[in-house]
């Protein structure tokens, strides 16, 4: 859910984090995916060294750098020394489960006075919402915040995780009038998302497309592949195109996790290749499918 917007001098970035699936069908994630990992993190520490503000919507590993990473997410040690300069904007600690909070606090001693809560608060072309559900209201998962963004002749609305299943999370959403929206969508690899949540992604879906220029839906929803169906179905039923991230950004769909046992077949993997890619024992770039 990483992604950067300019509104006039400033350079946004939101949800500056990384994750594989750690396991998946039993399986630590492909080289092939872990190449595409790889170069997504060095666009984020790019990134990382020019923004003006950088928002975290919540705690999650996948969201945010982290002090103990494993092999595949953003580490403390790997980010600029400048981020304490910058604005930082973060969802407020409460309701945080321990390992939260504790995630919380290793962010807010890396970056010190400059990290504020944001939540209910507008700054210049930035507006941040209160917090809402991490899915469905009352979620285990707690809650995130969402981030608005007045681009000048658009408005474009970044809702983290809320993977289309509150509905009066839609309602705020709307309220903002976004031309642009981008969302997590519905984890529907999940067996026990009930049948009348997988209904509500839908229908909030399809509020959502039918009220906004352009959507994007992308994160929980492409953790399998009958996310990409979803994804066309949408479209198909309120006849424009409905976005995935990489749709958006002109690149092909590489549902690297959702293919990841396919993956193992087509590409066997050494027994050893992820002990020793974590010690640095391995060439990295051979499995980069963008060469």
């Amino acid at each position: 859910m990483c992604c950067l917007m300019t509104a006039g001098e400033r350079r946004i970035l939101i949800d500056p984090g990384l994750a594989l699936g750690y396991q998946r069908h039993g399986l630590l994630p492909h080289p092939i995916q872990v190449a595409a990992g790889v170069r997504v993190r060095q666009d984020i520490i790019q990134e990382l060294k020019t923004a003006t503000d950088i928002v975290f919507s919540h705690f999650h590993g996948d969201h945010i750098p982290l002090l103990w990473a494993n092999p595949f997410q953003l580490s403390f040690e790997q980010i600029p020394d400048r981020l304490p300069k910058v604005r930082i904007w973060v969802k407020s600690k409460e309701n945080l489960s321990s390992r939260m909070q504790r995630r919380a606090a290793d962010l807010s001693e890396l970056l010190g006075t400059n990290m504020k809560t944001a939540e209910g608060c507008s700054e210049g072309p930035l507006s941040f919402s209160g917090p809402v559900p991490h899915g469905p209201a009352g979620s285990r998962f707690g809650c995130v915040m969402m981030t608005r963004v007045d681009m000048g002749t658009q408005v474009f609305v970044h809702a983290s995780d809320i993977q289309l299943l509150d509905d009066a999370t839609i309602e705020k959403i709307l309220m903002w009038q976004p031309d642009i929206v981008f969302t997590a969508g519905p984890p529907l690899y999940l067996q026990a998302l009930s049948g009348p949540l997988r209904k509500r992604a839908w229908n909030n879906g399809l509020r959502l497309a039918r009220n906004v220029a352009t959507l994007i839906v992308d994160h929980h929803l492409l953790r399998s592949e009958k996310g990409i169906i979803w994804l066309d179905n949408l479209s198909q039923v309120v006849g424009k195109k409905v976005y995935c991230a990489a749709d958006f950004m002109n690149k092909p769909r590489l549902l690297l996790e959702a293919r990841r046992t396919i993956l193992y077949q087509e590409v066997p993997v050494l027994e050893n290749w992820h002990q020793d890619y974590q010690e640095g024992k391995v060439l990295i770039e051979k499995f980069n499918t963008e060469n």
